[in-house]
């Protein structure tokens, strides 16, 4: 790998070369709007991702998210329950707070400062749609029959989306 020296934007620099050179992925992120909405994102404009506990999800964020892959916000348990905007992967996984703090609901003892078992990415806020795509349309849509969120028996927080079901995703919010 080739790097030019950029030392009066530093790690700017290295992000975009990053953001350049490799491919984009593309994810489906779920949180119930009660504990965090894409209207809390619009606000905060970025948060580390965290209180995920399935091992499969955790390992898409600690090995398979890059910075700037594009994420379907997900609302779930809602009404209606929906892809609720966009976001993108903002930071690389790091140590997930909440596993080592006693006071949250999703501690982990087993997990420490020096060994943590939990991940998280952070993520910033790119759009709010103006409406919800529901899950009844997207479950309804056949051009997106295999998309993983629409497939009986998955229930992961974190999943993979495939460019052509994200394009067509975004077609169904009007952006494109």
């Amino acid at each position: 790998m080739s790097r030019r020296k950029c030392s009066l934007f530093g790690d700017f620099c290295i992000k975009a070369w990053i953001m350049k050179n490799v491919t984009q992925k593309f994810w489906l992120m779920k949180s119930e709007p009660e504990v965090y909405s894409i209207d809390s994102l619009k606000k905060d404009r970025k948060t580390l991702w965290t209180g995920v506990r399935n091992y499969q999800a955790r390992n898409f964020m600690m090995k398979d998210m890059q910075l700037g892959d594009s994420v379907l916000f997900y609302h779930s348990n809602a009404e209606p329950t929906g892809i609720a905007g966009l976001a993108r992967v903002s930071a690389l996984a790091v140590a997930d707070p909440t596993a080592i703090d006693k006071k949250s609901e999703t501690f982990d003892p087993k997990s420490s400062a020096d060994n943590p078992i939990w991940l998280c990415v952070e993520v910033e806020f790119v759009e709010k749609f103006s409406s919800v795509i529901s899950l009844a349309d997207l479950k309804a849509d056949k051009k997106l029959r295999d998309l993983l969120l629409v497939q009986r028996g998955q229930r992961l927080s974190v999943q993979p989306v495939s460019e052509k079901d994200f394009q067509h995703i975004m077609k169904m919010s009007g952006r494109f």
